[in-house]
């Protein structure tokens, strides 16, 4: 990677591996890894002006805004790991008004990893899901199974009220809306991954895609073009402007 320090933002879908991604961007380029819900948390319990603000939306059952999501984000951004280390964006910008907001407030990525597994997969790799909730430990009774001779562990693991069939279909059809609209912000920036492989293939392959020079800010969907036109003297240069204008 360039000089520049890494600004990642990382999508995927639930069950998809961003988790596991997450961790091995880290351990492989030292980013701090972000996720909104975190930053969230770090303001209302720093007591900061904005995490006031976001407290109030919280205890009313109300969604904490935009604006103010954005304003958490970027103040995370602007501390100082951040600035030395670079970032990941752990699943946000989430909606396409929020990569908008994002963008205005002059938050801009260096690179986009897009993971993308087949919805059939999600679903089974989802259902199958069982986490123990004294270690944390996430198992899968087809792909990564507990070990049945520890009866104690077997009767605590817990089955999460969302890792069912209809409940995955809805938010992987949230997701795909969602993602579809973020996206369009970040094509110049993006690379998709085929999240079915092994994790340390994938991992291989988001490393040189991370390690490849950065790519420029993103522009809005529609944005202006910025263009830059040289010549030397008598080239031509003024009446290519005039048709490029045209």
């Amino acid at each position: 990677m360039s000089g520049e320090k890494p600004r990642i933002i990382i999508a995927g879908a639930p069950a998809s591996g961003k988790g596991t991604q997450c961790e091995l961007i880290v351990e492989k380029f030292g980013v701090v890894h972000i996720s909104t819900g975190d930053a969230l948390r770090a303001q209302v319990k720093a007591e900061t002006e904005l995490g006031m603000k976001a407290k109030e939306f919280m205890e009313s059952g109300g969604l904490v805004p935009d604006e103010l999501i954005i304003g958490i984000v970027k103040a995370r951004l602007a501390e100082e790991d951040c600035q030395t280390q670079g970032w990941l964006l752990d699943g946000f910008p989430r909606t396409g008004v929020q990569a908008e907001a994002m963008i205005a407030a002059g938050i801009h990525a260096t690179h986009f990893v897009l993971l993308e597994v087949p919805d059939e997969i999600l679903v089974e790799r989802c259902v199958g899901r069982r986490s123990d909730p004294d270690t944390g430990k996430i198992y899968h009774l087809k792909f990564h199974p507990p070990p049945e001779d520890d009866a104690e562990l077997m009767a605590r693991l817990v089955h999460r009220a969302d890792d069912t069939a209809e409940a995955m279909g809805n938010r992987i059809k949230s997701y795909h809306e969602n993602v579809k609209a973020v996206t369009p912000f970040y094509e110049s920036l993006m690379q998709t991954f085929d999240g079915q492989t092994d994790k340390t293939e994938i991992a291989s392959k988001v490393a040189e895609f991370l390690s490849a020079p950065v790519s420029s800010a993103p522009v809005p969907p529609g944005g202006p073009l910025g263009i830059i036109i040289a010549g030397a003297p008598a080239s031509g240069k003024g009446t290519q402007c005039e048709l490029i204008v045209e």
